[in-house]
């Protein structure tokens, strides 16, 4: 049986989540701190609308996802794990690293599946990449770099950074396998005291660079994450059609006779499964309910992604 999951959070995405998991079979009940919202989706929807102290004390909810503001992430998954239920956080799970470590805490303490919402992890160009990574198809990987830059999205409590930073830097994760021994973050803010901007310059324990962009000031969007080898080049754009999403890019570069020489290839495009990320990450978070498993987005590297964003991040009087 599906498990019994309520949504936190009624706004934009966790519409997305509620619509999401009732094509699951999995959606039982939604909560909002407005509760004309939240009544307005259950009927919608056909499932119960609760106050988050209903969710929370109720024996029927096994699980709940949260789409909340991040700055109120971790108390409610504090919350919601000492009530026994399993969560999937919506990123980034908190704004700062200690409150993080808090939540994660105490889902251990308590036995609790601890999801990260990073859903691009479970896009299948992303999913496609990797494999190419994994492979050797590449070669050895010297250099990453990611641009995710548009307009719009400008919240009180998040910059540029925070905000569009963490499904990048938990793709870039996910490819190295370990954390940057060094992050080195640059920031313009433009619009008020938040960066518009945000530059990230990391190095790793192998010697691979990596480098993200992020705008939310940018007049053309860009989705883009970029994975170089000794082999070859793979290009993940979500800008461009499906069947277009992932590149390989099989160029040549040599010394000969003592002169850098090169070869350029026409992109191959990887032929991809044609699912939504949304659901598939669902998908795996009822999985992981279901056989206790660690969710591929899991708490650590929840912590490592926040980490990076605390490291890069820049001030501005």
């Amino acid at each position: 049986m599906n498990p019994r999951i309520a949504v936190l959070g009624c706004g934009y995405w966790g519409g997305n989540h509620i619509r999401t998991l009732k094509s699951l079979g999995a959606l039982h009940a939604v909560s909002d701190v407005d509760p004309a919202r939240a009544e307005r989706f259950a009927a919608e929807q056909g499932c119960l609308a609760l106050t988050p102290d209903e969710l929370f004390a109720r024996d029927d909810v096994d699980a709940v996802v949260m789409a909340l503001p991040p700055q109120f992430h971790a108390d409610f998954a504090i919350r919601a794990v000492e009530a026994g239920k399993d969560v999937l956080v919506e990123k980034p799970i908190a704004l700062t690293v200690p409150d993080a470590e808090r939540a994660v805490k105490a889902a251990r303490d308590n036995g609790r599946v601890f999801m990260t919402g990073h859903v691009l992890r479970f896009h299948p160009a992303f999913e496609g990449l990797k494999a190419l990574v994994d492979k050797g198809e590449l070669g050895e990987v010297g250099y990453i770099h990611s641009h995710r830059l548009g307009l719009g999205k400008f919240h009180a409590e998040n910059d540029a950074l925070w905000d569009l930073a963490p499904h990048d830097l938990s793709m870039i994760l996910a490819i190295t396998g370990t954390a940057p021994i060094e992050v080195r973050g640059e920031g313009a803010a433009v619009l008020n005291h938040l960066s518009d901007f945000a530059h990230l310059h990391m190095r790793f324990p192998n010697g691979l660079r990596g480098h993200l962009f992020a705008s939310r000031l940018n007049p053309y969007r860009e989705r883009r994450l970029t994975v170089v080898g000794t082999k070859g080049m793979a290009v993940f754009d979500d800008v461009e059609p499906q069947e277009r999403k992932l590149a390989l890019y099989r160029h040549a570069v040599w010394r000969d006779e003592g002169q850098w020489t090169s070869t350029m290839n026409e992109p191959t495009y990887i032929t991809l499964e044609n699912a939504m990320p949304l659901t598939r990450e669902l998908e795996h978070f009822i999985h992981c309910i279901q056989t206790r498993e660690e969710p591929r987005t899991g708490a650590e590297e929840a912590l490592g992604v926040l980490r990076i964003l605390t490291a890069g991040t820049v001030t501005h009087d």
